[in-house]
C-alpha cells in the first residue's frame, strides 16, 4: 500500500526515509508544465506580518519536504504567494487573482477571519477550495462548502475560556475586544460562557483597528473593578494594552485567546505581559515525535522556534497535499470533495476531522507567560 504524503512528510522530518516514494501521474493538472499550484494568502505587511511570516516559512518548508519526499500525482508543489496585508479588501483582490489562474488548484489563507469573509464569496463562485489555518469565526467554514478551517472556532474556544476563568477563581470580568468580525464573535462566545459558571461581565467595551492610545477605555473599566479583564485582540495590540494597563498602575489579572500566543507579545510587551493567561492548539514543548521532529526541522531552516501559527499552516499545506493525492486530479471540485471527506488526518496541533459545514474541533491546552515565555500550567 503506498504511503499517504502526511506519513511521508513525517518520516522525512524524523530522518527515517531515504529514498523518495513516487505518487501515481495525473494529467489533469491545470498546466501540464510538471507542477501542481497551489496559492498562499497571509499578511506579509503590516501589523499582521508576524502571523504571516510564519505561514509562509511552515508552507514553503512543507513544500519542500512533499516535493523531496516525490510531490504529489508525480509532480512537485509550487506556490504563488500573495501579501493581503491584513486589509479584507486586498485578499478579496487576491482571490479574484488566483481564482483566474487556471493554474492555481486551490488556496490556503488568509490568516483573519474578515479577510477570509471578504474573500469567501470569489472563492466560492470559482469553485475553489480555501482552507484557512487561522480563521475561527464560525460562519467562515459554514458559509461556503468551498471554505475550511483548522484552528478550530470561538464556539469552542470561548467556553474553554470561560472555564480557565472559572478554574482560577475569577468572578468579576470585564471584556476589551476589537471591533470586527472576529472580535465580536469572540466576545460573544466568551461572554455567552461565563453565565453558566456565575461569573458576571461587569464592564464591556471596543476599540477600532489601528487605534494605539487605550488609555481612556482601559480607565473605563477598570472603574468597574473588575478582577480580571479579558481582551480579544492579536498580539500587537495585546502588547500595547498591557503596557497601558501597566502605566495606569492597574493591578489586574489579564486573559486573551490564542491569537496572543506569539513570541512577538513579550518582545514588545515586556514585563507588562507577564502572568498574561492565554490557550494553544500547538505548543514546541510538547513531547509528541511528530511536534518534535516538525520543531527541529523549523529550528534548523529559521533559526527561531515555531509556535502555533507555523504549525497550523504546516497542517494545512500537508493536509492540501494530502486531498490532492486522494483526489487523483488536479481538478478543483475533486479536490474540495477530498478535503471536505477527511478524516483523523494525523497533524502537530492533532488529528483533523472536517465537520459536516468544514471546520474542526480542537483540543486546548492553557499557558501562561512565565518568566518570558509561554509556559503550559495546570489552574
Amino acid at each position: 500500500m503506498k504511503l499517504g504524503i502526511r506519513l511521508l512528510v513525517i518520516l522525512m522530518l524524523m530522518g527515517l526515509l531515504i529514498m523518495p516514494v513516487f505518487g501515481a501521474g495525473s494529467k489533469e493538472a491545470s498546466e501540464d508544465d510538471g507542477y501542481i499550484y497551489l496559492a498562499l494568502t497571509a499578511p506579509l505587511t503590516g501589523d499582521y506580518a508576524e502571523y504571516g511570516g510564519n505561514f509562509k516559512k511552515s508552507v514553503e518548508m512543507g513544500i519542500d519536504l512533499i516535493n523531496a519526499s516525490g510531490g504529489v500525482l508525480g509532480k512537485e508543489l509550487k506556490v504563488i504567494i500573495g501579501d493581503s496585508k491584513g486589509d479584507p479588501k486586498e485578499s478579496a483582490n487576491l482571490a479574484q487573482k488566483f481564482t483566474s489562474d487556471k493554474r492555481i488548484v486551490a488556496e490556503i489563507g488568509d490568516f483573519t477571519s474578515t479577510s477570509c469573509l471578504a474573500a469567501q464569496p470569489i472563492y466560492t463562485d470559482a469553485g475553489m477550495a480555501q482552507l484557512s489555518p487561522t480563521s475561527s469565526h464560525p460562519d467562515f467554514a459554514k458559509g461556503s462548502k468551498y471554505s475550511f478551517g483548522i484552528i478550530g472556532t470561538q464556539a469552542g474556544e470561548g467556553p474553554f475560556m470561560a472555564q480557565m476563568t472559572n478554574e482560577l477563581g475569577f468572578k468579576k470580568v470585564a471584556v476589551l475586544y476589537i471591533n470586527n468580525d472576529w472580535g465580536i464573535v469572540t466576545d460573544k462566545y466568551f461572554s455567552d460562557a461565563l453565565g453558566g459558571y456565575g461569573i458576571e461581565v461587569v464592564g464591556r467595551d471596543f476599540y477600532f483597528d489601528g487605534e494605539k492610545d487605550f488609555t481612556a477605555v482601559l480607565t473605563k473599566l477598570k472603574d468597574t473593578a473588575p478582577d480580571m479583564l479579558f481582551i480579544a485582540s492579536m498580539y500587537n495590540d495585546g502588547a500595547l494594552i498591557n503596557k497601558q494597563i501597566e502605566k495606569l498602575g492597574w493591578d489586574v489579572a489579564v486573559l486573551g485567546p490564542g491569537s496572543l500566543y506569539s513570541p512577538k507579545l513579550v518582545e514588545l510587551g515586556g514585563d507588562s505581559v507577564e502572568g498574561l493567561y492565554t490557550n494553544v492548539v500547538f505548543h514546541p514543548a510538547s513531547p509528541k515525535p511528530e511536534v518534535q521532529a516538525f520543531v527541529k526541522e523549523f529550528e534548523a531552516r529559521y533559526s527561531t522556534t515555531p509556535n502555533m501559527f507555523a504549525a497550523v499552516a504546516f497542517d494545512a499545506i500537508n493536509i492540501m497535499a494530502d486531498a490532492i493525492e486522494r483526489a487523483g486530479t488536479t481538478d478543483r471540485g475533486a479536490i474540495r470533495d477530498a478535503l471536505a471527506a477527511t478524516k483523523n488526518f494525523p497533524s502537530v496541533t492533532g488529528k483533523i476531522t472536517f465537520t459536516e459545514v468544514g471546520d474542526v474541533m480542537k483540543e486546548y491546552t492553557r499557558v501562561r507567560v512565565t518568566n518570558g515565555e509561554f509556559k503550559v500550567f495546570v489552574p
